[in-house]
């Protein structure tokens, strides 16, 4: 089956698709079939990969509506159905290119909020989250089914909702002989931790902190740029290492795992004290230290989550438009040598880097069309296995 996986991150910079073919094992002789989360249980190949910006003036109202105080319902409800007909286009002018067609679409939709912790509202504790992007329509405009809105089910079974992309990450990465962490920068920076032969139930996986959000924030606020291409003005500047100092002693960077962060976390807010923070530093200077802060906060998590644990581990593949920015991949490095991790890029393991999330996602959709769990209890804090996502039919 081609399945079409689409994906919009907390960077709200475009819409990444991916074609990809997967299909299940032969069965053996004796009629057994390989386990569910085995790397030998899917057939999995990525046949082609699209990137396409969001028009600037929907980036700025996405923007806008994350994390928002408050919103224009009638907006909101114009964009669930806009971001859906750019959904469909996406899918559409990405078979078009590649003269394939997709039997089945995987969105993740476009976070708006994501509150995975419970918090008390109107007298019940609740955690939510709202991926926006109606399927109903991207199925009428593809003439597909179409699984969306993945979070929630996970959710619903005790987990934070996130993250969901170490399904993929175990199927792809996992070695008999190498411990593995695959580390994704998007707007957020997510890692999983792959032991050497590892079983599902010995995979961790959480969000470290920001990924790009903040270094995008500060670009946008001191050069009115949408981000700090290959990392030249990070690679320009001197990192403020008293602000580094400080701002990994807040508390999100001391919690224990299970644990996610978005905008609420490292949006607007953050970045606004963050510049504030560096007082009256050169802007290259605090976009060197925003770059840093995503290098260190990595760093920190595997030292104190990760390689406490007795388990060993040899490479740190990374993945996510963060690949992309050198000054931030050398700051990484750096921090990895006295781990003993050595860097690697999702490239190397015939997945790009900027495809991973897109890919994960059309996965999730084939699992659940074939109404199988994919969801990671060990990385949401789910009590259960969960069949993700609700289906629209063309």
């Amino acid at each position: 089956m081609i399945v079409a996986g689409i994906m919009s991150g907390t960077s709200a910079d475009g819409i990444e698709v991916a074609l990809v073919r997967i299909s299940e094992p032969v069965p053996s002789k004796t009629g057994a079939r390989a386990k569910p989360y085995s790397s030998s249980a899917r057939q999995f190949r990525l046949l082609g990969h699209a990137s396409l910006a969001y028009p600037k003036r929907v980036r700025e109202a996405v923007l806008s509506f994350m994390n928002a105080p408050a919103a224009s319902v009638a907006d909101l409800a114009r964009l669930n159905f806009l971001l859906a007909e750019l959904y469909a286009d996406a899918v559409l002018g990405t078979q078009r290119k590649f003269r394939l067609s997709a039997q089945l679409v995987g969105c993740h939709g476009q976070t708006l909020f994501h509150q995975g912790e419970r918090q008390r509202f109107l007298g019940r504790n609740i955690a939510v989250t709202w991926q926006t992007g109606e399927g109903s329509l991207i199925a009428a405009r593809v003439g597909v089914p179409v699984v969306s809105d993945f979070r929630p089910a996970d959710m619903a079974a005790g987990g934070k909702g996130a993250p969901l992309v170490p399904y993929l990450d175990y199927m792809l990465y996992r070695d008999p002989r190498i411990g593995r962490i695959v580390q994704n920068i998007g707007g957020i920076a997510n890692m999983t931790a792959i032991p050497a032969g590892a079983s599902p139930q010995q995979v961790t996986a959480f969000d470290t902190g920001p990924g790009n959000m903040v270094i995008d924030a500060v670009m946008d606020r001191l050069y009115h740029k949408p981000y700090d291409r290959d990392g030249q003005v990070a690679g320009s500047g001197v990192v403020l290492e008293n602000v580094i100092t400080r701002l990994l002693r807040e508390r999100f960077f001391q919690r224990k795992p299970p644990k996610t962060a978005g905008r609420e976390e490292f949006g607007r807010e953050f970045s606004q004290a963050f510049i504030k923070l560096c007082g009256r530093a050169a802007k290259q200077d605090i976009v060197a230290t925003a770059t840093a802060l995503t290098a260190r906060s990595i760093a920190a998590a595997i030292r104190k989550f990760v390689l406490s644990t007795r388990q060993s581990y040899g490479e740190l593949v990374v993945s996510g438009g963060g690949a992309n920015n050198s000054t931030l991949l050398a700051m990484l490095a750096n921090e990895l040598k006295p781990l003993g991790l050595s860097l690697r890029l999702s490239d190397e393991f015939g997945l790009p880097a900027a495809a991973k999330e897109a890919a994960a996602f059309a996965l999730l959709a084939y699992e659940t069309w074939h109404r199988r769990p994919s969801n990671v209890p060990s990385a949401t804090g789910a009590r259960r296995p969960a069949i993700l996502g609700k289906i629209s039919y063309a």
